[in-house]
């Protein structure tokens, strides 16, 4: 099947753009952004899944205490340049330094106009392949660049201010991993194990990006530690020589009392050419992934709800339940001490399983938090 895209010398394979991968259904396709300052914090993502025939967007604002969300879904187009859906789009600007998001959804209390600029270059972490038995649940390739916003944004009654610094982090990612509803299979002999975090974080001169996997024994089965430096508007994003240094950081994260969610952390890095030292991490405020669809009950990535279909939610965050299995998978917004620096980041935390999270005290069963 022939579409607009074909028409550009990008092919990888010898069939037609729209046929991806071997077919297998959990191909996707995603792109994936987060904004903040200390009193607010913003996500959007949208992603395609070509072999379903399904795409998917959402936006969520969590801001004095309310999050809010708008979430979009239906059938995908054939021309992959339409990253748009209900009230939701992205637009390439400028490949890898700029994007416009755009959000009209008043129903929800969500209206936005919002431009993405990169600071640092575009960085691929390492391919990430897991396995469970046989089957292969994840084989994804993922590029992470930290940047800044600017627009206008409106949750619920309140304009909230950009006019200042806002940062955030542009997270592109393929391949294949779980979406939508699961085939028929045979139980699983090992029960689904991940613990993830990912810590970007900001500072005047330069950044850090550090993201690990462990398994149920802590070992480390995909990781990327580096530091970026800030790079002006017509800095490089991408190429072979981009100035990255290769760090190593330790993760030691303060749980906060029968929670899988930080108290706070503190990260460990060593080498660099002097690029070492502690990094503190005090917690500002929470984001629940759920509302841009992670292990959302009802609107989780890849899963058909029709030709079209738009939906929200609105929540006060003190009325939650933090151990329900959908309000798990959190971002914190972070005030950042190393050294001398003085910088903000957000750092992600997912621990789902039977077992404990590197350094928790406590247990916890799968289906809760």
């Amino acid at each position: 099947m022939l579409t607009p895209f074909d028409d550009y010398p990008i092919h990888q394979t010898p069939l037609p753009v729209a046929h991806a991968g071997d077919g297998h259904p959990n191909h996707y396709d995603r792109y994936w952004f987060n904004g903040y300052a200390e009193d607010v914090y913003f996500a959007v993502g949208l992603g395609v899944y070509p072999n379903r025939g399904i795409i998917d967007a959402s936006f969520s604002v969590v801001h004095n205490g309310v999050q809010r969300s708008v979430f979009a879904s239906g059938l995908a187009p054939l021309d992959r340049t339409e990253t748009k859906i209900g009230p939701i789009s992205i637009e390439v600007v400028e490949p890898l330094r700029v994007n416009r998001i755009r959000v009209d959804a008043e129903e929800f209390g969500l209206v936005a106009d919002l431009t993405y600029r990169a600071r640092t270059s575009a960085h691929e972490e390492p391919r990430q392949t897991m396995h469970s038995g046989s089957s292969l649940m994840m084989d994804v390739t993922r590029l992470t660049q930290l940047g800044t916003w600017s627009g206008t944004l409106r949750s619920g009654d309140e304009n909230i201010s950009l006019d200042r610094r806002v940062f955030g982090t542009k997270d592109r990612s393929w391949g294949i991993r779980p979406v939508g509803q699961p085939a028929p299979a045979a139980p699983q002999a090992r029960k689904h194990q991940v613990f993830f975090l990912y810590a970007p974080l900001h500072f005047e001169d330069q950044c850090l990006h550090y993201m690990v996997f462990e398994d149920e024994r802590g070992s480390r089965w995909a990781e990327t530690s580096v530091v970026l430096p800030v790079i002006g508007d017509d800095g490089p994003v991408v190429g072979a020589d981009l100035p990255v240094t290769h760090v190593h950081v330790e993760h030691e994260i303060r749980w906060a009392p029968g929670l899988r969610r930080s108290d706070g952390a503190t990260l460990q890095v060593r080498g660099g050419d002097g690029d070492a030292g502690r990094i503190e991490l005090e917690p500002l405020l929470t984001f629940r992934q759920r509302g841009v669809g992670y292990s959302h009950p009802t609107w989780g990535h890849g899963n058909w709800h029709g030709d079209f279909a738009v939906g929200g939610e609105e929540f006060a965050v003190e009325d939650l339940d933090n151990t329900a299995a959908e309000n798990i998978h959190v971002q914190q917004v972070m005030r950042v001490q190393w050294g001398d620096r003085q910088g903000l980041g957000v750092l992600e935390q997912l621990a789902i399983g039977p077992h404990a999270p590197s350094g928790f005290e406590g247990y916890f069963d799968g289906a809760r938090a």
